[in-house]
């Protein structure tokens, strides 16, 4: 089966990848890309089609955040005890009455957030199994499916409501296991992927997006505060990128949707393609302010 991400993801890609496909770079279907690097992986949508699609050799992915890279090495390395473990959570959360279910909820995301100072987060141990269940279930039963920290770390999102939520979807977890394989995760800045590049090699930015008003900022993925420094500093490693001969390919946000005469994007990347797609907002909790807007997507070629 095609994988898909596992976790609900803001700014994720799956709903853009028919419309994003038209702008992959063309090597892809020659088989002349032989690197994928994704320094943002979040939810992970574009990473998994590709390498469901294409005859690519090595595969590359990395993050800041430490939780989601314990999940992905979790995946990778033991799917099938997390699936158990997914199993007995979801069948317990399912036999819940309501208010027992919130009880439940805000006591596994009080010991997720308790247990994150005592875990291991840089070497692999068994601990990793039970947060990326956690972690899992979080995500599948809060509030949108979203993944925010405060910040001091803590996932501070509230229960959602949903009836009978998918906390397991065990093929789906096999199927991404399969793909990380023959994929090598790390965690840390995106500068971190420099190492690996080679002129073979195509490289996807999905940063934090810049927010298009006060009021949709959202860069809580981690601790780490993506303001328009930071932009910048990507700006500037997308141009050393360009000059190692790959192929780059950048997402964000179109702050023209909210201000037409806000040129950062275009001032930024003024040497660069610039293409719009359409994308649904459905992160914003008034309904009648989820509509269909436009993000940009930046290359080199």
């Amino acid at each position: 089966m095609q994988p898909k991400p596992f976790l609900k993801w803001v700014g994720g890609k799956t709903q853009l990848l028919r419309q994003m496909s038209h702008f992959f770079p063309s090597e892809l279907k020659h088989d002349t890309i032989k690197t994928y690097i994704e320094p943002f992986v979040g939810g992970g949508a574009v990473f998994l089609y590709l390498a469901n699609t294409y005859n690519i050799e090595n595969f590359i992915i990395s993050d800041i955040n430490p939780e989601l890279v314990i999940a992905y090495k979790t995946i990778q390395r033991d799917v099938e005890d997390l699936i158990l473990r997914l199993e007995q959570i979801e069948n317990k959360y399912l036999s819940l009455q309501s208010t027992e279910r919130e009880k439940y909820f805000y006591q596994v995301r009080w010991q997720f957030n308790w247990l994150r100072n005592q875990i291991d987060l840089q070497n692999y141990n068994l601990e990793w199994i039970e947060r990326t269940a956690q972690m899992i279930f979080l995500n599948r039963t809060c509030f949108n499916g979203l993944f925010r920290v405060n910040s001091t770390g803590d996932f501070n999102v509230p229960i959602g409501r949903y009836s009978r939520p998918k906390i397991c979807n065990a093929e789906n977890l096999r199927s991404v296991a399969q793909v990380l394989q023959k994929t090598h995760v790390y965690q840390g800045d995106f500068s971190t992927c420099t190492k690996f590049i080679n002129n073979n090699t195509f490289v996807y930015l999905d940063p934090p997006y810049k927010p298009i008003s006060k009021t949709s900022n959202f860069t809580s993925y981690s601790q780490h505060i993506f303001d328009d420094r930071e932009q910048l500093r990507l700006r500037d490693f997308f141009k050393l990128l360009d000059t190692k001969d790959v192929k780059l390919l950048l997402s964000n946000s179109d702050i023209t949707n909210q201000d037409s005469k806000d040129n950062f994007f275009e001032n930024a990347y003024s040497d660069y393609r610039i293409e719009r797609v359409k994308a649904n907002r459905n992160i914003n909790s008034d309904t009648s302010k989820r509509k269909s807007i436009n993000e940009i997507l930046i290359m080199n070629y």
